[in-house]
């Protein structure tokens, strides 16, 4: 390098010095520090003690964890293809020349703005088994409504509920990747005497497909880390544990018992769950996947 260069180098550095300093203390000293505390007995107030891989084999015999596991994966298997599908069927219909387009977006796009805490204190009055404006709603076509927050069965399917009408994130990705499709691709197709069901399924989806994989792996991480709602209505997880997810239960771990290391370690095995679920959604959608230059 030259003297110039290397002054610019210098520069530069400088420059990104404020974020460079900020991700190592904020994120690589967090991230080094819990995976040396998840090996340790560590209450935060006095000093770390190295047991090695207790907190591990500790999880194996630990029902609370094994309930809290079954919950997030229960509430991903069916939050996930819900969401993922039903954005991309309002997207599609948001894509179409019709009156009032702007207004529509909108109104499907307001739910994703709301924040957390407002959100779930509405859908607490809404989901309320007695006084509720879905169990009202049900009477009108006969229907009895069940006790959506107090009765175990109907816990996570509430919060599956809630989800999807949260899906604006999603929808609006896909809007996005709907206009970038070219036009002459359906009027070819229309010319070869396709429907809409065959444009839809042979150019649509595979033009959008990375699109498609972006929204299933940000699902993953986004529904195997679901926190804030649960929290929010059912507070230590609901009838019977019946809402006591993996984040939350992590949570309790670390600051309502004081077992810091041990939530650590919980922290790592769900690092490696998404890592896990990550490839294997990418290497089941490999040959799914196609891109513009290809």
């Amino acid at each position: 390098m030259t003297q110039g260069e290397k002054r610019k180098l210098w520069v530069g550095l400088a420059f990104i010095s404020p974020w460079l300093a900020g991700f190592l203390v904020f994120t690589v000293f967090p991230v080094c520090a819990s995976m040396f505390f998840s090996f340790c007995d560590y209450d935060v107030l006095t000093k770390p003690v190295w047991v090695g891989t207790l907190n591990y084999r500790d999880m194996f015999t630990d029902s609370v964890f094994w309930k809290s596991l079954y919950n997030t994966l229960y509430y991903t298997m069916f939050s996930l293809p819900l969401g993922l599908v039903i954005a991309l069927i309002i997207a599609v219909l948001l894509n179409q020349k019709l009156h009032g387009r702007s207004l529509f977006r909108a109104v499907y796009f307001l739910p994703s703005l709301i924040p957390v805490v407002a959100s779930a204190m509405v859908w607490l009055w809404l989901l309320n088994g007695n006084f509720g404006i879905l169990n009202h709603m049900l009477e009108w076509f006969h229907i009895k409504g069940p006790q959506w927050i107090t009765d175990e069965k109907w816990t996570k399917p509430s919060l599956i509920l809630m989800s999807i009408w949260g899906c604006g994130n999603t929808m609006v990705i896909y809007l996005a990747a709907l206009q970038d499709v070219p036009r002459a691709l359906y009027e070819s197709a229309e010319i070869d005497g396709a429907g809409a069901w065959v444009k839809f399924y042979h150019v649509t989806v595979p033009m959008i497909s990375p699109v498609i994989y972006f929204n299933l792996i940000m699902g993953i991480i986004g529904s195997l880390q679901v926190f804030a709602q649960a929290y929010i209505m059912f507070g230590g997880g609901g009838p019977n544990r019946s809402v006591l997810f993996y984040v939350m239960y992590l949570y309790q771990c670390a600051f309502d018992y004081h077992q810091m290391g041990y939530a650590s370690a919980m922290a790592w095995i769900l690092f490696l769950i998404i890592l896990f679920l990550t490839w294997v959604a990418t290497r089941s959608t490999r040959q799914l996947i196609h891109y513009g230059g290809e």
